[in-house]
Order: C-alpha cells, then structure tokens, then sequence
C-alpha cells in the first residue's frame, strides 16, 4: 500500500492504509476512527493528513478577579494540579484580586536584507522614507486599514557578525492588528513592501516574516496579598512570604531554575490560550524570548516584599487574538470566549498574565513551604488510578486510599486496586 498522495485521501482511506501496513492496529484504528467531535471538513482544513482528533479535559479555574471584574477562566491540560493551583492562587488574592496594565498592542514583522554595500546609508534610506513605505503598507493590507489598523511606525537595526562587520539589515513593521491573531495580516504586508524596499537599497531580502518576540505587545499582572493570610500550620505568613521573595530571584539568577519556575507560569498561560484557540506555541516562544532580553534566562516573575504586603508582578508579551486563525473555525474557541465574557482581545490578555501570575504564586508558595509533591500527587491520584486500571467507581475508591498512603506509584496503587477487587 503506498503513502503517496496521502494528503488527498480520504480520513478512512489513510487508517486503512495505516492499519494494513501495520502502523495501526485494528483497536487503534477503530479509536481513530470514532474520535471526532468537530466537523470533519473543518478538521481536515486545519491541518494536513488528518486522523482523528485528539481530546484534552477543560475545566474552569475559579475566584478571578480582574481589574474588578469576576472572571471565570476556560483552561484546557491534562496535569491534575495545575487548574486547583491557579484557583487556589487567586483565592489568595480576593477581594482586590488582579490590576493590568496593557502598554501597546502590536505585531512586529521583519524584512531582513544582506548583500548591502553600505549599511548605514541603507538604514538611512528606510528612515527617510518612512511614510512611503507605511503607505504601501496600508495598500498591500487595505481591510486591516479600515478597520483601523495597519503599521503604525517603522524601525530599522544593523547586525554586525561576529567580526563585527555589517552583515544584515533588519526593518521592523510594528503593526496593529485590532483583535486579530494577525500573523497572515503582517506576513501580506510584509510581501506586499519587499519589492519597495529592495528597489530602494538593492541588496537581497533574505526573509520576511513576523517575529514572535512582540515586545510591542507587552501586558503587566500584578496583585498583592498581606502576609498574616499566608500563615500556615507550620510557617509564619511573614517568613512564607520572604521565602517566595528569595525563591524569585534564585529563580532571576539560575536559568536551569528558570525555565521550571516559568514552565510553571505557562502552565496556566497555555491552558488559557488553546482554550480560546490562540497560538500557543507562538505566545510561549515570545515569552521565553523576553525572559533573556536583559542577556541571560531569568525568572518571568517578580514578587517582592513592602512592609506585610508581599507583591507579584509579571510583564510578557502576549498578542493574543478573538478572531483568525483557528479561533474563527474552532466552535469549542468561541463558547470559551463567551465563557470569558471578554470583548476584546485585549481582555483576553488581561486574563492570560493574571492566569499566569495566579498559577506562579502556588507553585513557588507550595515549593518554599510544604513542598511540591505533597499537593501535586495528592491531585495526581486520580490519575495514578485510571493508569493501573480502575474504572467507573473504582477510580475515586482508589484515590482516596493512595490519598493515606506514605508513597503513592503505581504498585502501590496496583496493590491497592488488587485488594479493592478481592
């Protein structure tokens, strides 16, 4: 049976093909094959060589209260704590709960030239023609235009290489997309002002594409909490909080800390983005990215102490959409912005860092105090459960006795399941 042309078969016709070859068995197949919640035209105009579709739980994280307003938040993962974590967090920040700061919304595309002779006259060029270019712009786009959008301004950069020689000539259109996801948009117009900008400067455009480091897109979260309500049963509020503070900035100076304390800032902020539909990877490569702008990998978030106020902060990019790409064609995208009761993108994104710094606040709060495996597996017990086989009722019986154990896998759980059945 030959691949060929895969592409243009049917969804039927590549799991057979699958099957027969021996990549698939009969069982898998037959799983495949059953799987498909959205519209089978939809889902094969969204990727290539589709099969199935791949379900992941949603659940809601709760106690949200941004620039004072409750939200209920639509998160889509499959780790048991992370939802629990980011609900508990914002628990913890009731009544204010969280204030934003949206500093500019917009995408960044790059037309990158070499084989310049003269860099700097090249830049200087760009520069002096600003105005004919954004005009170009705007004709390469006209939609995004009338609705008010389109490049607002024009930056021009030389990078030299590592002989410290000229090598490249980067132009940034900084475009406002309104509430699209955008990448289409400035990719058009990045197209559409190549030409244009080779015949002024010659040379040759090497590519032109978005950047996913929207530093133009930056959003801040910030909440406090006062230190007497972090008092545990076994720590003072006060020196819980100095702990998180001092956790922070390791985290600040230790990348191999780094990328776990921040890995736990995305958990929430992934969650939230495929809930709605938005590009998740994009938004995480941004993230990471603004993470090293000062030079080195450090912590996304800061929490500091002022007098018993223990403060959190977190600034990322985040050019979110509610409209375009997959948002536009996922049902499930649109219900969870309707969940959301957000009217903009940037609502969105207000609720995205504070998702974010919510999700941070119980992860480090939990590492500096009891530690992170006593809630986590408390939560992952369920799971642990249906891995070693139980069903139906069987799955909270048996959650609840790895709950009591001591040390919680999967013989323990086997065991415990052996002797719920005897």
């Amino acid at each position: 049976m030959s691949f060929s042309k895969f592409y243009n078969k049917t969804r039927e016709e590549r799991l057979n093909i699958l099957t027969e070859t021996g990549f698939l068995s009969e069982e898998s197949s037959k799983l495949f094959a059953n799987n498909s919640p959205l519209d089978e035209a939809v889902a094969n105009s969204l990727i290539e060589n589709q099969l199935t579709q791949f379900p992941l739980p949603m659940g809601v994280a709760l106690n949200f209260i941004v620039d004072g307003k409750e939200v209920v938040v639509p998160m889509v993962v499959e780790e048991p704590s992370v939802i629990a974590a980011c609900s508990n967090g914002a628990k913890f920040m009731t009544p204010k709960g969280f204030t934003t700061t949206i500093h500019e919304r917009a995408l960044i595309g790059q037309l990158i030239l070499t084989g310049l002779e003269d860099f700097p006259a090249a830049k200087k060029i760009i520069e002096e023609h600003q105005s004919e270019l954004i005009a170009q712009a705007a004709l390469s786009h006209p939609s995004i235009v009338k609705r008010g959008g389109g490049v607002t301004s024009i930056e021009t950069r030389i990078l030299n290489n590592q002989q410290g020689q000229p090598e490249f000539l980067t132009i940034h259109l900084i475009v406002d997309v309104k509430d699209a996801m955008g990448a289409n948009i400035v990719n058009t117009i990045l197209e559409g002002c190549r030409p244009l900008v080779e015949s002024w400067i010659g040379g040759s455009c090497l590519m032109s594409i978005l950047s996913n480091f929207n530093d133009h897109s930056l959003v801040t979260a910030t909440c406090e909490v006062e230190t007497e309500r972090l008092t545990t049963a076994t720590m003072d509020g006060q020196l819980l909080a100095e702990r998180i503070v001092a956790a922070t900035r390791y985290a600040h100076l230790d990348p191999y800390r780094a990328a776990t304390h921040n890995k736990g800032i995305m958990n929430g902020i992934d969650s939230v983005l495929i809930a709605t539909g938005n590009d998740a990877r994009a938004i995480e490569a941004g993230a990471h990215a603004y993470a090293s702008r000062l030079g080195h990998y450090g912590s996304m978030s800061n929490w500091q102490l002022d007098g018993t106020r223990l403060i959190g902060e977190l600034t990322l990019p985040m050019p979110v959409g509610i409209v375009g790409g997959a948002i536009s064609v996922l049902p499930m995208a649109k219900a969870n912005q309707e969940l959301l009761k957000c009217q903009s993108a940037e609502d969105i994104a207000r609720v995205i860092l504070s998702v974010g710094l919510a999700q941070n606040f119980s992860a480090v709060k939990a590492l500096v105090s009891d530690g992170i495996q006593k809630g986590h597996m408390s939560l992952h017990a369920k799971s642990l459960a249906i891995h070693v086989g139980a069903v139906d009722q069987e799955i909270d019986r048996l959650a609840a006795l790895l709950r009591q154990e001591p040390t919680m896998n999967s013989v323990v759980a086997k065991n415990l399941l052996k002797q719920l059945r005897d």
